[in-house]
């Protein structure tokens, strides 16, 4: 059985100002041709559909428009939806029941119980467990006897209520933060780790589809638990990663198999570095999207006047701007100046100076300098 495993669209996301709504409509698009291509059995959104728990109304068409053109093709695979902690519970799973019969299974809101469907191949039956994102209190609320005290014991109270065959394939869809998996900027992050859950909660399954985290990746000693990540980077700390429609085919009970399709974006995020005038220079940019999505590092000694401003010009998606210099990488501490007494002005702004910016007066500020403590004094 083929499965496609996609999460986190969060429809409707801005990124510092920026609507990512067309390229969310971009990157779709390309989804259904890859669905198209390959014929998938199955399709998985693992949770945080939507960017917000109210989407705007564009983000809701935009889903629409997504299910109703997989639910039409041919080929039509059953398509898998849960939602995450980004989500409302209660809106995304409206008309779960109803939609189904046109091969959309929506997670109802949790209750105690988690909505399984199977589905049958060569091979037999792979049974896939809808498991939405959950809280200890949701589980405590469903089994007020159980003693719940983290989210490693919800979710094993919640998995310890399915009917589960162990005989059988099964896979789970879940959106939960597992330990030792690796987070990105562009995610909630619960302090102190306590929305942690443990890998051996999901034992008994043969493959975990896991959402919440934007990184691609497998829990460490258990590559059969897995996220696929975003179809899109959402932050700068992403810029590196490469995202792609994870393909799961599954043989028979612990023939497993993984592949990436890569997922080229409508805008690349990436980071450009270097001083002002070389980033403005027209050979350095020229050949280069410069619509893509960048972050500027600035390596100039000196602030730049409406750098951003300027730099727009050229490229019109900047996210943000840093410098990086002499300046802004002091690493020592700024220690009280001994014996203050004793020094000269000009001494105490020279010794200022460096413990600020990390280099020496140049000449010509020295110069200015003096001109200005000596009109102090010959205002006296």
């Amino acid at each position: 059985m083929k499965i496609f495993h996609l999460s986190d669209l969060h429809l409707g996301k801005r990124i510092n100002g920026y609507s990512m709504l067309e390229d969310q409509t971009y990157i779709l698009e390309r989804i259904l041709d890859s669905v198209k291509e390959e014929k998938p059995q199955a399709v998985i959104i693992a949770g945080d559909v939507y960017d917000k728990a109210m989407p705007s109304e564009e983000a809701v068409a935009l889903l629409d428009d997504f299910l109703c053109k997989l639910s039409a093709l041919e080929n039509r695979p059953e398509v898998f939806v849960i939602y995450g902690n980004h989500d409302s519970a209660e809106r995304l799973s409206f008309g779960n029941r109803l939609i189904e019969k046109s091969g959309v299974h929506l997670s109802p809101v949790f209750n105690g119980k988690v909505k399984s469907v199977k589905l049958t191949d060569a091979h037999g039956t792979v049974t896939f467990h809808l498991l939405p994102f959950i809280k200890p209190s949701d589980v405590r609320n469903a089994y007020p006897e159980a003693q719940i005290e983290s989210y490693t014991d919800a979710v094993r109270e919640a998995i310890g209520h399915l009917d589960l065959d162990a005989t059988k394939r099964n896979v789970l869809v879940a959106h939960q933060f597992v330990t030792d998996a690796v987070r990105s900027d562009s995610e909630d992050v619960s302090v102190g780790g306590m929305d942690n859950v443990n890998a051996v909660a999901f034992e008994g399954f043969d493959y975990v589809a896991l959402g919440h985290l934007h990184r691609p990746q497998a829990i460490p000693g258990n590559e059969h638990i897995r996220y696929c990540g975003t179809p899109l980077k959402y932050s700068i700390s992403e810029k590196d990663d490469k995202k792609g429609i994870l393909v799961v085919e599954m043989g028979a009970k612990g023939d497993m198999n993984y592949r990436t399709i890569p997922l080229l974006p409508l805008h690349d995020m990436r980071e450009i570095k270097g001083t002002y005038d070389e980033l403005a220079l027209k050979k350095n940019y020229e050949g280069s999207n410069t619509e893509d999505y960048i972050h500027i590092v600035l390596t100039d000694e000196n602030d730049i006047m409406d750098a951003v401003g300027r730099l727009r010009v050229i490229y019109p998606n900047i996210l943000s701007l840093e410098y990086q210099n002499k300046r802004t990488s002091i690493d020592t501490k700024v220690e009280q100046l001994k014996n203050i007494e004793q020094k000269t002005d000009m001494e105490v702004l020279e010794a200022l100076y460096k413990m600020q910016n990390n280099q020496e007066l140049n000449e010509a500020q020295c110069v200015f300098s003096e001109e200005i403590f000596k009109s102090i004094q010959e205002g006296k």
